[in-house]
């Protein structure tokens, strides 16, 4: 929804996601504390969590900051249990997305964690352009390993390899996950992957049979990051993935009939809106 321009009434986000509640997700991103400004269409949610019913979810919610100050606002909300903080091994995406420097931004993880810690909740650290670098910053697997080994020191316990920009494939998604997830046993691995229509497939595959089992999707792959290219390859939609794992017989834990809901829900926001 981020991305969007015309405003998505509190309602209607509030509808959607107590559909998407119902599915049987293991986490919901349902929204973010961050700059107005920035993104004038998450200014609204607080009043969101405010209103969603949680009574009869196992579903966790995670919400999106940028700062300190957003982790701030996101720790006084109990129902709350992830802060997702977007982190680029990128200097110039970094800059574009929360006009940090890479040392600054770790030092606002640094005190995100410690935030985190004082008020019981875990953060989901998202290593943004983990896959490749279309901005000509350096890029390499060797640096993603670098990283890896910091945040594990600083004491990330999830951390969300993203394809901002989709630039992943196959082998670089396999060579990553199958390195990095045995060397580091103490962390939860991630893919956040952005996919155009003919390549999601793939890169679900070598991701799973690399031993990753945590994956974000958006239906229909909705969206993208607003701050990245123009033209972006869209989000890795959740039906591909419900599919992908229906297909290798993994339980995922989630009810069909609720899913087909939650798709009518988001084609009923996206079609209105965007």
């Amino acid at each position: 929804m981020q991305g969007i321009k015309a405003f998505i009434p509190t309602e209607k986000k509030v509808q959607y996601i107590q559909a998407l509640l119902r599915v049987g997700f293991d986490t919901i991103d349902f929204g973010s504390f961050v700059s107005p400004k920035a993104i004038p269409q998450m200014v609204d949610t607080a009043e969101v969590l405010a209103q969603l019913d949680l009574s009869q979810t196992q579903s966790k919610l995670l919400a999106i900051i940028a700062n300190t100050r957003g982790a701030e606002m996101a720790s006084e909300h109990k129902e709350i249990q992830y802060l997702g903080f977007p982190f680029s091994i990128s200097e110039n995406f970094q800059m574009r997305n929360t006009h940090k420097t890479i040392a600054e931004s770790i030092v606002t993880l640094s005190e995100i964690l410690e935030i985190a810690d004082k008020s019981n909740k875990e953060v989901v650290a998202y290593l943004s352009m983990g896959f490749g670098n279309p901005y000509g910053d350096p890029w390499n697997v060797e640096i993603v390993g670098d990283w890896t080994e910091k945040m594990d020191k600083m004491g990330v316990k999830i951390l969300s390899l993203s394809d901002t920009v989709g630039t992943s494939n196959p082998e670089v998604i396999d060579y990553l996950f199958s390195n990095l997830i045995p060397k580091y046993p103490n962390i939860e691995f991630g893919a956040h992957l952005h996919t155009t229509p003919d390549k999601w497939h793939e890169k679900v595959d070598a991701a799973y049979k690399a031993g990753c089992h945590r994956f974000d999707g958006a239906i229909q792959g909705f969206g993208g990051c607003p701050m990245a290219a123009d033209d972006l390859t869209g989000n890795m939609p959740t039906e591909k993935l419900l599919s992908y794992f229906t297909a290798a017989k993994v339980d995922t834990n989630c009810h069909a009939m609720s899913f087909e809901s939650s798709y009518n829900e988001a084609l009923k926001i996206f079609t209105n809106y965007h």
